[in-house]
């Protein structure tokens, strides 16, 4: 039988089983024997990865025409005001291409993100502020591109859901195992409908250490 595997990708770790210039891997966090990444994370992106040895899948999922929502939370320099965000929602001339249209918006309340190991920079100066950001697109870095294409750079990008699949309570490095019958994308699956999978097996985690909450871009809510 085929393996679904939904894991947490930490900052700094490459989408493959192979270490490459020093940096790490997935060959570290005791995944299942047999497994391949349905898709990828840059090394400087967080979130969800899908595992999978069912090669079939791995290609509808990869396949361009198969418009698959993925859903970003991005903590950008400043806050995107109605405009900017407007111009995100239409598409953007990026490099050689034009974005799909897409949907943005700031979240409120803002989240409680535990700090990364390295911090994010933060310049006193220069307030952030989380965004959540839904595409139907894959290309090379392309909501960093598009946050920093209407001046608000990216710090730290997390992906938080694949069409139904979700992040939910996974920390940095942990997985576990769910159903093909989880998994639900194309006509069944319309773009920004949230669905919770089925209850899946006990975590499997890598131990670190707990960092305390912060909250960047907590003054957006503050009462006046």
């Amino acid at each position: 039988m085929s393996q679904y595997i939904l894991f947490h990708k930490p900052y700094d770790v490459l989408s493959q089983f192979t270490p490459e210039d020093g940096a790490r891997s997935l060959a570290e966090f005791d995944l299942p024997k047999g497994v391949y990444p349905a898709g990828r994370l840059d090394k400087d992106s967080e979130g969800l990865l899908l595992l999978t040895d069912d090669g079939p899948l791995i290609e509808q999922l990869l396949h361009p025409r198969n418009e698959k929502p993925k859903t970003y939370w991005a903590l950008v320099e400043r806050v995107p005001d109605e405009a900017a965000l407007q111009r995100l929602r239409a598409g953007l001339r990026i490099e050689d291409y034009t974005t799909l249209p897409c949907q943005a918006q700031l979240l409120e309340p803002q989240p409680q993100i535990a700090p990364r190991d390295p911090p994010v920079r933060v310049r006193k100066s220069v307030q952030d502020v989380w965004m959540q950001i839904q595409v139907v697109e894959g290309k090379n870095r392309q909501v960093r591109k598009m946050t920093a294409a209407i001046g608000h750079p990216t710090l730290r990008l997390i992906r938080q859901s694949i069409a139904n699949l979700e992040l939910g309570d996974l920390r940095p490095g942990e997985w576990r195992s769910i159903e093909r019958a989880d998994i639900q994308w194309g006509d069944s699956m319309p773009a920004g409908e949230a669905r919770h999978s089925a209850a899946a097996p006990a975590l499997h985690k890598k131990t670190s250490p707990v960092v305390s909450a912060r909250r960047p871009g907590a003054w957006f809510n503050k009462k006046k």
